[in-house]
């Protein structure tokens, strides 16, 4: 109750502060050269909001009507109205259009709860409804023009009392008592998302159920089944679903339910369900997330998907369908025969499942049952440690260890890395080629470093004893050391391309958008930086959240193209549903892990010449000695004070380094005779083996 008074008395104050009619205000940004992103970014909601500003269908709420209504009055200073009609400016701009057309209303069922119409929520807590406009039925799927905005934005937190908490300070009323009836809800209230690709989906409304949310809606407050994570079928919520003719996914009713129809006439019917109190947000990813209110949730998770995507499922399965989202399988294409749109594969991405080439497979995967030990392809992150005997008295004189971590490492070597996009081809005898993808039967034994580098071939960093299959970053940079490379065979990939490309562009941009919101910038000089990134988590909960998710979607992502098999129905040598998906591709996945080991090495090789060597690595974090505890008494620099060309740099973008910690060296060279890798407890808790 308390929270609807100061509701309504926010709204009494801001109807105080007036604002100039609609189309006054697009002549004030347009007059100033202003786009509707601009102000959209400035005033932190989305462009279809604006949209509606501007086209009188809504009106700001505070806090951000105050700040519209300042940035108005300043337009209206610098741009005075002019009696000339013929100096009036432009209408405003049309509101972005998306692909599917607004879903009909539900059907009749036997289910005795009616379904809740889209009612227009009562003044102040949110404006009406947009218009829609339907699709033709002849157009192409990918018609961007055909279809409305979602006005009301991705996503909502329902909470216990019925108040749906949006992006942007939105609220709605959910009158929904059963699932059916929420669907039915958030199919009409103008959620979800545009798509990333004009060959793509438009992102399905995501209902987020807080503890109090999902006891209204009749679902336990926690999942008895542990294992398998979903409801019976025969618990009376999804027995509802059913009366109510909505369908579950293949992964039922879990804690990432997805419920939907057959599509009608073009019209997607879905809706994603995110369930609290059944561990939705992972606190790997999410950290504290879960136990924000709903309205701080809900800025957060918004902020997530106007930057990466709408959350699908884990951060791992979101990062998987952001690469379909950005890279569809699919396109419309016309058929010259009969004059209509049909589907076709789309150039340059995953169109169809393939098999793994014989070393790339899993030793769970059918093709690997049989293998010789030893006939694996074993492309993975660095885990390695010093041999103890081999630090020098330079080193131990040092009083610190410092260790380096290599910002989002996965991402920086996802960019502009070409992998194979089709089936894999046997090769005997090959001529290496740096620019094809595949899988390297080669042996890499005599190429001899200095024994205080790991060997850049292996994750363990021990020196090859002979043939092993290598990744084509792998062997790309053991000719790059002068080795002669001779390939015995080869498993390539003819069709090829930088698929990763948007990928990679899409979450840089996420992470640094996210990591100026917390005050660290590209522009920051190196004590800055550091200085920035020891308080920057302290700066906004909420925010870093956001990033950890970002992290995990980044790691998950790689990680989840060669995704092992689930359940306790699966038997060593049978196939999983997993390897179905045309973004089941172990081979992607070696070519990433091996480009960021190689990075990296090429890297240590550069301090290597200064005589500076490493103590440790643990995927992305390196340990060296050093005289001082910070990375600047450590990374060396050029005679005119710059950082070390080609060497670890100190900065925010992907692929430089921030400091991970800093110990003692004695603690350190006490690790490496106990045998334990510090890289993994140099900032004082435990680091994933696998990095961010």
């Amino acid at each position: 109750m308390s929270s609807e008074l100061f509701d309504a008395v926010d709204a009494l104050l801001s109807a105080a502060v007036t604002l100039p009619p609609p189309a006054e205000r697009a002549r004030l940004r347009a007059a100033h050269g202003l786009t509707q992103q601009q102000v959209a970014e400035a005033l932190r909601v989305r462009r279809a909001t604006v949209v509606a500003w501007e086209a009188g269908r809504s009106e700001p709420r505070p806090p951000q009507r105050e700040a519209y209504a300042r940035l108005l009055e300043k337009l209206a200073a610098l741009h005075p109205a002019t009696p000339d009609p013929a100096a009036e400016d432009a209408p405003p701009e049309p509101a972005e259009a998306v692909q599917e057309a607004p879903t009909a209303p539900a059907e009749a069922t036997s289910d005795p709860s009616p379904p809740i119409p889209a009612a227009a929520p009562q003044a102040p807590r949110q404006a009406p409804p947009r218009a829609a406009r339907s699709t033709p039925a002849t157009a192409p799927a990918e018609t961007p023009e055909a279809a409305p905005a979602y006005g009301n934005g991705p996503l909502v937190v329902l909470d216990a009392d019925g108040t749906a908490y949006g992006v942007g300070g939105l609220l709605l009323d959910c009158p929904a008592r059963t699932l059916p009836q929420l669907v039915d809800w958030a199919l009409s209230a103008q959620l979800g998302s545009e798509r990333l690709h004009r060959s793509g989906k438009d992102g399905d409304p995501l209902v987020v159920l807080t503890a109090g949310a999902a006891e209204r809606l009749g679902l336990p407050p926690v999942l008895e089944d542990r294992r398998g994570l979903r409801l019976p079928e025969t618990h009376p919520v999804v027995k509802q679903l059913a009366r109510a003719k909505w369908q579950l996914t293949k992964r039922g009713f879990g804690p990432w339910p997805r419920i939907y129809r057959p599509a009608e006439d073009g019209r997607r019917r879905c809706v994603q369900l995110a369930v609290l109190p059944w561990g939705a947000l992972d606190t790997r990813a999410w950290g504290a997330a879960a136990d924000l209110p709903p309205a701080e949730l809900a800025r957060l998770l918004g902020d997530y998907a106007t930057r990466v995507i709408t959350p699908r499922g884990s951060a791992a399965v979101s990062g998987l369908e952001l690469m379909t989202a950005l890279r569809p399988p699919t396109r419309a294409v016309k058929d010259d025969a009969t004059g209509q749109w049909v589907s076709g594969p789309l150039p340059g991405s995953l169109t169809a499942a393939v098999d793994p080439a014989p070393p790339e497979a899993p030793d769970d995967h059918p093709l690997a049952q049989g293998r010789p030990a030893g006939a694996a392809l074993d492309e993975e992150a660095y885990d390695w440690i010093r041999n103890p005997e081999l630090l020098t008295g330079a080193e131990c004189a040092q009083p610190y260890a410092v260790g380096l971590d290599v910002n989002t490492a996965f991402l920086a070597a996802a960019n502009r890395l070409t992998v194979g996009t089709g089936p894999a081809v046997h090769v005997d005898r090959p001529q290496f080629d740096r620019k094809m993808p595949g899988a390297w039967l080669v042996d890499l034994s005599a190429l001899d470093l200095d024994p205080r580098l790991p060997s850049p071939f292996t994750p363990t960093g021990e020196r090859p004893t002979g043939p092993a299959w290598y990744a084509t970053p792998t062997v790309a940079y053991a000719a790059e050391l002068g080795h002669q490379v001779q390939p015995l065979e080869a498993w390539i990939r003819p069709e090829h391309g930088a698929y990763l490309d948007p990928w990679y562009t899409r979450l840089r941009d996420a992470y640094l958008t996210t990591m100026a919101n917390l005050g660290v910038t590209p522009d920051m000089d190196a004590a800055e930086f550091l200085d920035a990134m020891a308080t920057h988590k302290k700066t906004d909960p909420g925010q870093a959240a956001v990033l950890s998710a970002i992290k995990a979607t980044v790691k998950g992502g790689i990680g989840k193209l060669r995704e092992r098999p689930q359940g306790m129905n699966w038997r060593p040598g049978e196939r999983w549903p997993a390897l179905d998906r045309p973004t089941w591709r172990p081979d992607i996945r070696a070519a990433v892990i091996s480009t960021a080991r190689v990075n990296m090495h090429r890297k240590m090789m550069k301090l290597a010449a200064t005589g500076l060597f490493p103590l440790a690595i643990l995927s992305d974090c390196v340990i060296y000695p050093s005289a001082g505890p910070s990375p600047l008494d450590l990374l060396p620099r050029t005679p005119d004070g710059k950082p070390l060309p080609g060497a670890f740099r100190l900065g925010v973008n992907p692929g430089m380094v921030k400091c991970e910690g800093t110990q003692p060296f004695t603690w350190a060279a006490e690790m490496l005779e106990a045998g334990h890798n510090a890289a993994r407890h140099i900032k004082g808790t435990d680091s994933a083996p696998d990095g961010e």
